[in-house]
């Protein structure tokens, strides 16, 4: 059976293109006016899933990158160790009923090794995350950059897990005029709370059971959020503190466009954010809240999905 064709008890497989000339002609094969992207690094799971499957429901046509970005890993960081799931993630993309998969190597999309002209992802760029991993976020926008070229993408969906790529994602088209509609759609949790992630997999039990003071916290600043700022961080960071083996790197509740810390006057949506190691995992997590009188958690931030990317509505 050849790739494009089916029983019809079977979902139908996706074209699989590893070079910019096969993503040219299987995305030559959809129309033009309406094709969601789904940028991955592998590794999916049932977060990535129903990222795909909104997509589906929205548009014609879904394209699906699996490319593990080599500018998005500091010295620090193992990108030997990320894992590689190319046969799972292939099944997945057929159940979700993905059109392309585009999974190509480095050198394709790098060809002249690593790119001498980047996006620079500016102040946004260098605090929480980027604090703590420097030059990823210029690494991440390089590559959505030149995806979203290469894929012709009228859309792309993204994760309200990764609030801050998200944000700088959006901040770039932008700024930068690419004719694209971002869109989030709210984080995926395991049954025990936790944010789905391809990391999850380094975690032991024990780990788990110590990661899962991230999400709790999370839970019960956004219970105090008709309170005020005060109130969600005191109550958010009484959580983790009664971990110690839970390593926090910050803990904080900022405007969602901004990302400073909103003061204690403030009343609208904010981003309450968490990263921290446990075990060898460094794990981040957020919620957006709605701070003030019939506050509490939210599943995205405003505007809704159908909004072309822009600046935010705050309530102030």
């Amino acid at each position: 059976m050849t790739a494009g064709t089916t029983r019809s008890d079977e979902p139908r497989l996706p074209v699989v293109a590893r070079s910019r000339e096969q993503l040219r002609e299987a995305r030559a094969a959809l129309d033009d006016g309406d094709v969601a992207v789904v940028m991955t690094m592998g590794a999916l799971h049932e977060g990535h899933a129903t990222l795909i499957r909104t997509a589906r429901r929205t548009h014609a046509h879904v394209v699906v990158t699996i490319f593990l970005n080599p500018l998005q890993f500091g010295p620090k960081e193992d990108l030997s160790r990320y894992p590689r799931t190319f046969d799972a993630d292939l099944r997945i993309c057929t159940e979700a009923g993905v059109d392309v998969v585009f999974a190509p190597t480095p050198d394709v999309i790098y060809p002249d090794g690593d790119p001498g002209v980047r996006i620079a992802a500016g102040p946004l760029g260098d605090v929480l995350e980027g604090q703590a991993r420097p030059g990823h976020f210029d690494g991440m926008l390089t590559v959505v950059a030149k995806l979203m070229h290469l894929t012709r993408c009228t859309s792309a969906y993204y994760g309200q897990k990764d609030a801050q790529q998200l944000l700088l994602i959006r901040r770039m088209c932008r700024d930068l005029d690419f004719p694209v509609r971002v869109i989030a759609a709210p984080t995926v949790r395991e049954p025990d709370g936790l944010a789905m992630s391809s990391r999850n997999t380094y975690l032991t039990p024990s780990d788990r059971e110590v990661a899962r003071c991230l999400s709790a916290a999370l839970r019960a600043g956004a219970a105090a959020a008709t309170e005020g700022p005060s109130a969600i961080r005191r109550a958010a960071r009484a959580v983790v503190v009664r971990e110690p083996l839970a390593l926090i790197d910050y803990l904080v509740l900022v405007h969602p466009e901004t990302l400073e810390d909103v003061p204690e006057w403030y009343r609208g949506e904010a981003l309450l954010a968490v990263a921290g190691r446990v075990g060898a995992t460094r794990l981040i997590d957020n919620l957006p809240v709605l701070v003030g009188p019939g506050g509490g958690a939210l599943e995205v931030f405003s505007p809704d999905a159908s909004a072309v990317s822009g600046p935010l509505t705050i309530k102030v």
